[in-house]
């Protein structure tokens, strides 16, 4: 992939662009929820989320097979943790269900870049024939 290291490094921008954006609407408090203000009913999932864009894009800029392997591993962990947050974020409560806003939809998109970008590394493998020395 001639684009590799963009698509992995926007797709992490996008990622913190979306933990300040607007996930979920709560009629019943009047309030929006992001990724770090959510009254301490569901913590601050902004920063776990930040800190993983920060370990990929450094992961997408080493050019080693153990950080393209070490990638998807960080990947996949994002990819569970935003489907945890998903989950708790609009889960009904008391009869009531949150909006989900468009940040919560960034967010997603944001993750399966990230997850596409370690599936699809840009790898250069040496090519080497047996019998020379």
């Amino acid at each position: 992939m001639k684009y590799y290291k963009w698509i992995g490094i926007v797709a992490c921008v996008l990622l913190a662009v979306a933990c300040f954006l607007p996930w979920t609407y709560h009629a019943d408090i009047k309030e929006y929820f992001n990724g770090f203000y959510s009254r301490n009913h569901y913590g601050k999932p902004g920063k776990v989320i930040l800190f993983f864009a920060i370990v990929s894009v450094i992961l997408v800029l080493i050019k080693k097979i153990w950080a393209k392997r070490t990638h998807l591993f960080v990947a996949g962990l994002l990819v569970a943790y935003v489907i945890r947050v998903f989950i708790v974020f609009t889960t009904c409560y008391f009869a009531y269900c949150p909006e989900r806003q468009y940040g919560l939809y960034l967010l997603i998109a944001a993750t399966l870049g990230v997850l596409i970008t370690a599936l699809f590394p840009d790898l250069k493998i040496a090519n080497k024939e047996k019998g020379e020395g």
